[in-house]
């Protein structure tokens, strides 16, 4: 069984946060943001869906797939995606971000690198080479042009 073709990232996004809450209830270690800085999480954490959400409006816009390793028939190259190859990645990013900041506690911290790393090694690398093997030269330039993350 392949374990990135069965746990996609929203699957892991949602195993992320599962994580943060538990470790903040269960190792806090140390209280570092307190009302009102940790209402500022809430914002990131809106801020975060709303790209998400964006993201999937320009997909269905252009009537290509959002599921990694479906075929995309269309290179999504507006909005937000002039800025960042992976938004919708970037976004959950942002959501766990803002979940640490209200959550306030240290250990909840450490999962938000180790669910960029595991993003980036199970599902952007191959999506790039197959963005690549469709779209060629188009998605070189793009790769040449728009950073990976910000």
């Amino acid at each position: 069984m392949n374990l990135q073709k069965v746990l996609l990232p929203p699957v892991w996004f949602l195993l992320s946060i599962i994580l943060m809450v538990g470790l903040h209830l269960v190792l806090p270690v140390r209280q570092l943001f307190f009302p009102p800085v940790t209402y500022l999480g809430i914002g990131a954490i809106a801020l975060g869906i709303t790209v998400a959400l964006f993201c999937d409006y320009l997909f269905r816009q252009k009537n290509t797939t959002i599921k990694p390793f479906q075929e995309s028939s269309y290179l999504v190259r507006e909005g937000i995606f002039q800025y960042s190859r992976n938004p919708i990645y970037l976004g959950m990013i942002t959501v766990l971000t803002g979940l640490w900041l209200y959550l306030g506690s240290l250990t909840p911290v450490i999962i938000i690198p180790v669910f960029a790393w595991l993003i980036q090694e199970m599902f952007v690398k191959e999506e790039e080479q197959m963005l690549e093997a469709k779209f060629g030269e188009e998605y070189r330039e793009y790769k040449a042009t728009v950073r990976r993350w910000i």
